[in-house]
């Protein structure tokens, strides 16, 4: 078949003489049955595009998976995999993705049955596919805010504002396309302006820059035009599915909007869009692929090229002459790892810049709020099952007597944080934070029992509203229950390590006299400073519980001052009990100060619901909030930009406006009268009762 239509493209030959050919090497890098990187990397992968065609010869293209080794791995040449519904028939291909990883593992086959809700393939190929698709889009990358996109003239599947929407944010798709004689292709395609540009209403076009000349998509297309891809934005679960018939051109007036930097593509697919839709994607919500916590790890799969360089050894060894033995020794020289790692990257960087990219990130990035890492310098214990962290830093540490700090860890390769309110005084370089022990608490427990001097965690803050100011309250009246003593020590510290006068006077509840924490201190510090700090005790256990009249009598007895300021921090009951009290006193409301604590757990719904985030008019992204997630949980388990700090409901740093929807927020929080209100909630402590809509503008 030869091109009637000036710059289009219709002959392999054609294709090749703006392409070019792919050299051996890359040629050489496929092989038929899958070897022990292989099926590393498959256990591994929580994800994948597949390709293939329906009952009805239209091809189509999704995602699949849901978890690491979705994909089993049954012989050398058979994997098989969940697909519910769909029945593919003959040639099928895949692009696994490594959520962080810039390479990809492609695999072709044909369809074999099923096993149940299982899909059976015949694996004919499998080769590691360059990381400048993943590279381009940026798609391990935080979403990018997309500006609503104008909508394309005339009627057509490209004119709905949802897919118009999606596909000018989306800058990554895999792309499927079979040869016409039982081969199968689907290939990652990536682009800084976006992955596909909408030409009209019916019409798209997808950019085909600088690669390894291997071009499957183009010499299929020239054999048989149907085309189908699924296309992905970052943070975001649904999935865009385009099919039609494509074409290949290098029309100039076509190909110049979509260069970068004046430097355009070599050609460009033109595809006649017959069918486009927007729908959720059940793998991609499972696989929690945006998710930082989801990223491969260094170690946990072999490096894909050096896979690929593994794979390429392989076959040279059984051909002859003196290039392929070359090669093959090259290959196998110890340490070659690192450095064709370097080499690979140092490649990427120049061939994307030939193209009109500027620097580049090879690696993902975190929307992480800031955090240093501390190490344990000590580890104290107050009761019997309460402890003391004393955590070192070379740079001092800045907060307000009251405030509390976050620790971040990983347990059983979970993401954990934990907040707990400073005990020290602020300004040294040793920091103290006092945990205790909680039924079922998984960090508590492991602080009492498991942490050493010497492991090292990380930290996040200060945060928290509730804390004094030494300059200002000199009078202070203090009431705590249990570990609510933690953040009034710090100001009792810090008060009496200054110079100037103040009076402390501190009612504290425990149930026993071995519950007390930092009671050898604390009567220590009474002794030394007499006419500074009183300490009334009251054991629960013996005494029984503290009651307005109880506090009103003790407060009688101690005569604050019309200048005392006031801080109690304990469950809310306690915290309700001396706000009452006080306001029957007529203390202004304003020199009351609280922090209450719970160990409730947050509430709890059962029916998955959608999540949008949005930053004023600009969608960020969508997920789904599954049973037991909090809006907090499913939008960082997305990579959604989202502020939070203690993730517990005390610092306030996640409240959003709700712009959407009906939620339930666990109580007590520290979310104020006012800012419930204006709408806002704290996404930590928060769960839908129905489809959400959240705004993280002005944050």
């Amino acid at each position: 078949m030869t091109s009637t239509t000036p710059h289009r493209l219709a002959t392999v030959a054609q294709v090749e003489a703006v392409i070019g050919r792919a050299p051996a090497p890359v040629l050489a890098k496929q092989i038929t049955a899958l070897d022990d990187g292989c099926r590393a990397v498959l256990a591994r992968c929580p994800l994948a595009a597949f390709g293939h065609r329906d009952a009805d010869g239209v091809q189509r293209t999704t995602f699949v998976g849901g978890a690491p080794g979705f994909a089993r791995v049954h012989s050398p040449t058979r994997i098989s995999f969940p697909l519910p519904g769909a029945r593919p028939r003959g040639p099928v291909s895949f692009t696994f993705l490594l959520p962080g990883v810039g390479e990809t593992l492609r695999l072709n086959g044909r369809a074999a049955g099923r096993a149940g809700d299982e899909q059976l393939v015949d694996v004919l190929e499998a080769y590691v596919h360059c990381a400048q698709a993943v590279i381009r889009s940026d798609l391990w990358q935080p979403p990018v805010p997309a500006d609503p996109a104008p909508r394309p003239g005339g009627a057509g599947p490209l004119a709905v504002p949802e897919v118009a929407d999606f596909l000018a944010a989306a800058r990554f798709l895999a792309l499927s396309t079979q040869d016409g004689g039982g081969g199968s292709d689907t290939s990652p395609r990536g682009d800084l302006g976006g992955a596909a540009r909408a030409l009209d209403a019916r019409t798209l076009a997808i950019p085909d820059r600088r690669g390894n000349k291997r071009a499957d998509t183009l010499h299929n297309l020239v054999r048989d035009d149907r085309v189908s891809f699924a296309a992905l934005i970052p943070g975001r679960t649904d999935v865009l599915h385009v099919s039609g018939r494509a074409s290949i051109t290098t029309d100039p007036d076509l190909l110049e909007p979509l260069a970068l930097r004046g430097t355009p593509p070599h050609a460009a697919l033109l595809v006649a869009v017959e069918h486009a839709e927007v729908t959720p994607n059940a793998a991609l919500t499972r696989s929690r692929a945006w998710s930082p916590q989801a990223r491969t790890r260094p170690g946990e799969v072999p490096d894909l090229m050096v896979l690929a360089g593994d794979h390429l050894a392989a076959n040279l060894a059984t051909r002859k002459g003196f290039l392929p033995r070359l090669l093959g020794a090259l290959t196998r020289i110890p340490g070659l790892g690192k450095a064709l790692r370097l080499v690979i990257n140092r490649s990427y960087r120049a061939n994307l810049r030939q193209e009109g990219y500027g620097d580049v990130r090879l690696t993902p990035t975190t929307p992480e709020p800031p955090s240093r890492e501390v190490e344990i310098a000590e580890i104290r214990r107050e009761t019997p099952d309460a402890v003391t962290l004393v955590l070192n830093s070379p740079h001092p540490f800045d907060f307000r007597p009251g405030q509390f700090f976050t620790l971040l860890t990983d347990l059983d390769g979970e993401p954990v944080r934990r907040s707990y309110s400073a005990s020290s005084a602020p300004g040294g370089t040793s920091l103290e934070l006092t945990v205790k022990r909680v039924p079922e608490g998984r960090f508590s427990t492991r602080a009492n029992h498991d942490l050493r001097a010497g492991d090292r965690l990380r930290l996040r803050g200060p945060s928290g509203a509730f804390h004094l100011d030494p300059a200002v309250d000199r009078e202070v009246v203090l009431l705590a229950a249990g570990s609510g003593i933690t953040p009034l020590m710090s100001m009792i510290r810090t008060l009496l390590a200054t110079d100037a006068p103040a009076r402390i006077a501190l009612l504290r509840t425990d149930r026993t006299a071995e519950d007390v924490i930092f009671a050898d201190e604390l009567a220590d510090l009474a002794h030394r400073n007499p006419d500074r700090l009183s300490i009334t005790q009251v054991h629960t256990a013996d005494q029984g519980r503290l009651t307005p009249a109880r506090v009103e009598s003790w407060l009688t007895e101690l005569t604050p001052s019309d200048r005392a300021a006031y801080y109690a921090c304990g469950p809310d009951p306690l915290v309700t009990l001396l706000r009452e009290v006080l306001a029957a006193r007529g203390v202004p409301p304003e020199r009351v100060h609280h922090e209450r604590y719970t160990t409730a757990a947050p509430t709890r719904v059962t029916a998955p619901q959608p999540l949008v985030v949005v930053d004023g008019a600009r969608t960020l992204g969508s997920t789904v909030v599954e049973p037991g997630q909090t809006l907090l949980d499913a939008a960082l388990a997305a990579g959604l930009p989202m502020p939070h700090s203690c993730t517990v409901g005390s610092c306030g740093d996640c409240a959003t406006t709700l712009r959407a929807g009906e939620v339930a927020m666990t109580e007590p929080n520290c979310l104020t009268p006012q800012r419930r209100a204006e709408g806002q909630v704290l996404t930590c402590v928060t769960c839908p009762l129905s489809p959400v809509t959240v705004d993280v503008s002005g944050r």
